[in-house]
């Protein structure tokens, strides 16, 4: 959603806008989520001395994202909260903050989509569980170890250490 910040600049006005956003999936390392519940939010817009423009929101964004080693889908909630200051030029918008240059602002045009993806992506969990003690998948059958155990040999050996296997069952008393 685009959204034109010309009359809050050229009017040195505050103004609070609610906003729903209109993206339905993210796209983290070439995997798509999609949304599962999406939080409406209050953007906040303030116009400093003519010099700065503030940009205040925050929200949630709930996604359902597999646990990394069973696959069973996590409902996870990702907070965002959005705090930029940016400053005003010649009655035009910087591209750039203190924390360097921003993606979500061409001209005096805010695309508050990409400033949320910003956010969630900032935000990301790195490793998602569904539970701290999870089990995860057999590497041989692929059943779930959570739900029950599936009865396969699951015993691997370093191969370099193989040989020393074959060594203690040559010598192996009966």
């Amino acid at each position: 959603m685009q959204f034109d910040l010309s009359s809050i600049i050229r009017d040195k006005t505050d103004e609070q806008i609610p906003i729903e956003l209109e993206m339905s999936q993210i796209s983290v390392n070439d995997v798509i989520y999609p949304i599962a519940e999406k939080k409406p939010l209050d953007l906040f817009l303030s116009c400093k001395d003519g010099r700065k423009l503030v940009i205040r929101t925050a929200t949630e964004v709930e996604f359902d994202i597999p646990c990394d080693r069973c696959l069973t889908d996590v409902h996870y909630v990702i907070p965002v909260e959005v705090d930029f200051e940016l400053a005003i030029e010649d009655g035009k918008l910087m591209n750039a903050s203190d924390e360097g240059v921003v993606n979500f602002v061409e001209g005096n045009c805010l695309d508050i989509d990409q400033m949320i993806r910003d956010e969630l992506l900032l935000n990301w969990p790195t490793k998602v569980l569904c539970k701290e003690d999870c089990k995860g998948l057999c590497p041989i059958c692929g059943q779930n170890l959570n739900q029950q155990e599936c009865g396969c040999n699951r015993e691997s050996l370093d191969p370099r250490m193989a040989k020393f296997l074959d060594v203690f069952n040559q010598f192996k008393e009966v």
